[in-house]
């Protein structure tokens, strides 16, 4: 599939994060533990909004992104709605050892220890995708443009 068959993916994936992102907005207090909840709300609409932006930018401006580092960015897109499903199951689970913070604030003590490997490994997953789709997109657009 060409970088522009990619794109229109990546700009779906995008928009529907936001979509589900903003839905879940009305979920976030009925949760056991609603800051968590609050956590997996942004953490929706923000990379769906980062994904759309990725998409536009693959789309409009000419750039020399190869279909592989496209590939890859879709891939980053999967994985990211895996990390955000963890995070919307964590409002139940309350898992304490990736985002201690945020458990912190919320009340959380700790999941049990498959809740937290999920929880632990969606994020590092989806994080280490995230940082090489971002790198091949900076690549792409630091190459002279194929015209």
């Amino acid at each position: 599939m060409s970088v522009l068959d990619r794109g229109r993916q990546i700009l779906v994936h995008g928009l529907v994060l936001i979509l589900v992102g903003l839905v879940w907005g009305l979920v976030v207090p009925h949760t056991p533990f609603p800051r968590l909840a609050l956590g997996a709300h942004i953490q929706l609409v923000t990379n769906g909004m980062l994904f759309v932006a990725m998409a536009l930018l693959l789309l409009a401006v000419p750039n020399n992104v190869s279909a592989r580092s496209a590939s890859v960015m879709l891939v980053a897109a999967c994985l990211t709605w895996i990390m955000a499903l963890t995070e919307v199951a964590n409002s139940w689970w309350g898992t304490s050892q990736i985002l201690p913070l945020a458990a912190q604030q919320a009340g959380a003590t700790g999941g049990a220890v498959w809740q937290e490997l999920i929880v632990k490994l969606a994020h590092i997953g989806a994080g280490l995708a995230l940082i090489l789709a971002w790198a091949l997109l900076v690549a792409g657009f630091l190459r002279k443009p194929l015209a």
